[in-house]
């Protein structure tokens, strides 16, 4: 099955982005938020981001016009039309919330249609565990999704090889990389990335190193293009306990316990860029 229809739930930093990329490869696409500030916004990142490959030469205006023209806003999950292909979850990350909502599309949606999930983190099993297991996989995307490469492409526990087939030939469509992934806590990128910025938080909390300090070992030594702490600021504070929950949950192994400051400073609402502070200052 080619898909051309999609729907995208979720006008966040990853909705609006996967949006973009649908949109700019020729895929009609339904950019649904509950908040219409949200989906403006979304809008204006896109257009934003499309006058930047302009100016890089990496795209024409007639590119654009038509990018934009192939995405429509909505509010209301009503509005999904029900020969849809394929829904795109990008909502917040937390496994209560996206259950609910996917059980509520289950009964709006024509029962061929694909339902994947963004999830950094949380089980694909679990998500699909009430609906079209069989159509039901996880798209991560990595951010920012206009610019970075990879797409792991999750597989359930149930789902079928033609649902990954299709999914992977929309992924390359869209100039992605795709790597398949089964199903376990964290997946691959984040299982590996989330308990090195949470040992940098450790080695912060324990008084070893200044956080700028830190970040400069990482970037100099190691090679990395940001430090992690910085990257953990760039991701969101609490994204990151949220998918450290997850593996600690997941795997029942102290390793993956979250630092008590990450735990700290998420309850103190400092969660990095989005919130102002983090690790370092982004009011200046």
């Amino acid at each position: 099955m080619e898909i051309n229809k999609v729907c995208v739930i979720g006008a966040g930093t990853m909705g609006n982005g996967i949006a973009h990329v649908l949109a700019q490869n020729n895929i009609k696409v339904i950019l649904i938020d509950m908040d219409k500030k949200l989906l403006d916004k979304a809008l204006e990142t896109i257009t934003n981001n499309l006058d930047r490959l302009i100016k890089k030469d990496l795209l024409n205006d007639d590119a654009k016009k038509l990018t934009l023209s192939n995405i429509t806003l909505e509010t209301d999950l009503s509005k999904i039309p029900n020969d849809t292909q394929l829904i795109i979850e990008a909502i917040t990350e937390n496994k209560d919330v996206k259950l609910a909502l996917f059980n509520k599309l289950d009964k709006l949606i024509n029962q061929d249609c694909i339902f994947a999930s963004n999830t950094s983190s949380i089980s694909i099993t679990e998500l699909s565990k009430n609906c079209r297991p069989n159509n039901f996989i996880g798209m991560h995307f990595m951010n920012p999704v206009p610019i970075m490469k990879l797409v792991e492409i999750i597989r359930g526990f149930s789902t079928s090889q033609e649902t990954y087939q299709t999914i992977k030939t929309l992924t390359e469509r869209l100039k992605k990389t795709p790597v398949e992934v089964f199903d376990y806590p964290g997946f691959i990128s984040n299982r590996i990335l989330m308990p090195m910025i949470n040992e940098a938080i450790f080695t912060l909390y324990e008084g070893v190193a200044s956080a700028s300090d830190i970040d400069t070992v990482m970037k100099l030594g190691m090679n990395h293009p940001m430090g992690p702490l910085t990257l953990a600021d760039f991701i969101g504070l609490d994204v990151c306990l949220a998918i450290m929950n997850v593996l600690y949950d997941g795997f029942n192994d102290s390793k993956y316990r979250p630092c008590p400051l990450l735990k700290k400073m998420v309850a103190a609402g400092k969660l990095g860029r989005k919130s102002g502070s983090g690790f370092f200052d982004y009011t200046k």
